[in-house]
């Protein structure tokens, strides 16, 4: 039987990986989309690269680089916040956040997908870690699909999934285990160096998480 077409938006970390993971187990035969915005390192699209070859997922590497900035992790004069405690991460809309940059990478998911057929799209966005980022909200997901049904050929036809949007870090990396995903493949931090920076907010999350299960890293474990 033919699988259903679905898109997945694929950034190389353990979210995005387990979303392209989870959407082969509901059915669905995934698309991947890279996307190269100008940000600070390679690292994450090589990884995305991996992750998706090891899928079986055939990929497109968007080239779209923002000219604005407004972010650190486009504006590499702009320091990367370090060494943060819970509360400090907690405490407002951190210089990550990149204005509008799930909005338009659901635009561009959304025409893909409609140029394809397909019958879904994946993001592994999740509030829990992420300080509240704008678009990582289930409000703002809602709109996206008002959106969606008013604005496309294909109206409400086009389902957009993001199944993580209330898990933590901890619960992402256990489905991540019970799919079998090559979490040594992932990357996470905010920086480009050789190995994880250990101090960026992502650093944290990830950090804390595997340290909550019991676990070594196995990108460590790899490097």
């Amino acid at each position: 039987m033919k699988m259903k077409k679905c898109v997945v938006l694929l950034s190389g970390g353990i979210d995005s990986a387990t979303v392209l993971n989870l959407a082969k187990k509901r059915g669905f035969f995934p698309h991947a989309l890279i996307f190269d915005y100008n940000q600070r390192h390679r690292k994450e699209i090589e990884c995305a690269k991996t992750l998706a070859k090891k899928a079986k997922a055939p990929y497109k590497i968007i080239r779209m680089p923002f000219p604005w900035k407004g972010s650190s992790l486009i504006d590499r004069k702009n320091g990367i916040p370090n060494n943060r405690t819970l509360k400090e991460i907690k405490s407002g809309i951190p210089s990550t956040y990149v204005p509008a940059r799930n909005l338009i990478f659901l635009s561009m998911a959304l025409g893909f997908a409609e140029s394809i057929k397909a019958r879904a799209i994946f993001i592994g966005a999740h509030s829990e870690d992420y300080s509240g980022y704008p678009d990582c909200r289930k409000e703002f997901f809602e709109a996206f699909k008002a959106v969606l049904k008013k604005g496309t050929k294909s109206g409400s036809s086009i389902k957009v999934h993001a199944p993580l949007l209330n898990k933590n870090k901890k619960d992402i990396i256990k489905t991540a285990l019970e799919l079998s995903v090559p979490l040594e493949n992932t990357w996470s931090c905010y920086k480009g160096g050789k190995n994880p920076c250990g101090a960026c907010d992502s650093c944290f999350f990830r950090r804390r998480a595997f340290k909550e299960l019991g676990m070594k890293d196995p990108y460590y474990e790899r490097s």
